[in-house]
């Protein structure tokens, strides 16, 4: 077991204030696998400060010596990539190759990304007799979730160093080691003293803690619409600018002339990967009312290859939630065509794959965010009905549109309410803004996108 008693605050490993710890539970087999400082208000506050007091001198950093720590600090993460992924596992119960490819690789590509941004972006601008200049925020709190640990971090850490901001990040508690292993990428980087900290422990103390803290003047959040709403109410009392990345039931249109063998497959494989815990995944199917029992068929053949090829949920709670989102769904007349409520394993956190058919827009399943392998399959009438149902959710964090014709599917998917949309099938891009419509957020990641996220605006008139 890894057992750590420190924070990372002002550049250096310091004892956490409290003598409380967060274990770290391994959700393939239930065995502790580590331990974590649960930290407190003093602990935040010593990391604010920090960071208010290494803010001016970051923010005056020139961008291509931001670009350049940034640039080294994407090589630490290279470095590190297998014990990156070894750790993921560990304590996400994310299978080995997902975490190589996904975890591991996606933060690296971010982080480079950024490097490559902070070098090229132009953080002052001429409009008529004003110049504008791009400066920094100041002191960000970002507060992440555990479903995809390191990807989070990066994407918010990454684009508030290259516009010149300073940082406290609070990992979830379900997953803080690989926190840990970016805090000392970081060090190896030669980022300044108090640029970036790293606060372990729980939501309702540390998390509540830094986001109301005075000396931080933006929250970035990524979690449940629920907390993100007390987040905004926080902030709120304080004018104070929050980033969120919340919630999401995005819907997966098939269209009549799709190639419907794959959509499905790729719409069932969505959903399973990193086993149902993504925010944006397409876990409402909606199928033409023409193809809908050929839809099913092959849906529920996709997901039983699934059963002994995706990872058990974060813990043990999350795993009673979905199981409870299962069994309502049959209590509301939804029919299992794959998967179910039982344990598919007697240890570990294990969810079955699961379909559902017949399932009407009013269900709770068909609305409600469940975050476990969990696949509704709605039928529609028309394109119109379709359109309807795809917006028919308070979410709108993503989705997808298949049809024979690109040019018929971007017509719809321009209609959708949702804050990105693949099209065939198209490919995560981490240049791309994410985030969402309506209660799946405010604001957005990556790209230069996320970078504005992190800058407030100042004309000079000549």
């Amino acid at each position: 077991m890894k057992a750590y008693d420190g924070m990372y605050i002002g550049g250096a490993w310091r004892p956490a204030a409290g003598q409380d710890v967060i274990e770290v539970v391994n959700p393939v087999d239930e065995q502790v696998i580590g331990a974590v400082p649960a930290g407190t208000a003093e602990d935040v506050d010593a990391a604010v400060r920090a960071a208010r007091d290494a803010l001016p001198g970051w923010a005056a950093t020139p961008p291509a010596e931001r670009a350049a720590r940034l640039a080294a600090l994407r090589d630490g993460l290279v470095a590190r990539a297998d014990e990156i992924a070894e750790t993921v596992t560990a304590e996400l119960g994310s299978p080995l190759k997902f975490s190589q490819a996904v975890h591991a690789a996606v933060p690296i590509a971010v982080a480079g990304s950024y490097a490559e941004l902070a070098a090229t972006y132009s953080f002052e601008e001429k409009t008529g007799n004003s110049v504008v200049h791009h400066e920094p925020i100041g002191v960000v709190a970002a507060i992440t979730p555990w479903n995809y640990p390191l990807h989070q971090i990066v994407a918010k850490v990454a684009p508030a160093l290259a516009a010149g901001c300073t940082i406290v990040v609070k990992p979830a508690e379900d997953t803080p080691l690989v926190a840990r292993l970016f805090a000392e990428a970081v060090h190896e980087a030669g980022v300044p003293a108090g640029v970036f900290n790293l606060v372990t422990g729980l939501g309702p103390v540390a998390g509540q803690a830094l986001a109301e803290h005075p000396g931080v003047d933006l929250v970035s959040f990524t979690g449940s619409t629920a907390v993100g709403r007390r987040i905004a109410a926080i902030a709120a009392g304080q004018i104070k600018k929050v980033a969120l990345e919340l919630g999401g039931k995005s819907a997966n249109v098939i269209l009549p002339t799709a190639d419907l063998a794959k959509a499905v497959n790729v719409g069932v494989a969505n959903v399973m990967s990193n086993s149902g815990q993504t925010c944006s995944a397409w876990t409402r199917m909606l199928v033409h009312r023409d193809r809908y029992d050929e839809a099913v068929e092959l849906a529920a053949t996709a997901a039983a290859k699934y059963g002994d090829r995706i990872g058990p949920v974060v813990n043990a709670k999350q795993r009673d939630r979905v199981r409870g989102y299962i069994e309502k769904g049959v209590a509301e007349g939804a029919r299992l065509v794959a998967g179910g409520p039982e344990a598919p394993r007697e240890t570990g956190f294990f969810v079955s794959p699961t379909v559902f058919a017949d399932v009407t827009e009013d269900m709770t399943i068909a609305q409600e965010e469940i975050f476990g392998p969990v696949l509704s399959i709605l039928k529609y009438e028309d394109e119109e009905d379709a359109l309807r149902i795809a917006n028919g959710t308070v979410y709108g964090l993503a989705g997808a549109v298949w049809a024979g014709d690109e040019t018929e599917a971007v017509a719809f998917a321009r209609r959708m309410d949702t804050g990105q949309v693949d099209i065939n099938g198209g490919r995560f891009n981490p240049l791309a803004p994410f985030g969402g419509y309506k209660q799946s957020g405010v604001g957005r990641e990556l790209g230069v996108h996320g970078l504005a996220e992190y800058l407030q605006t100042k004309s000079l008139q000549f």
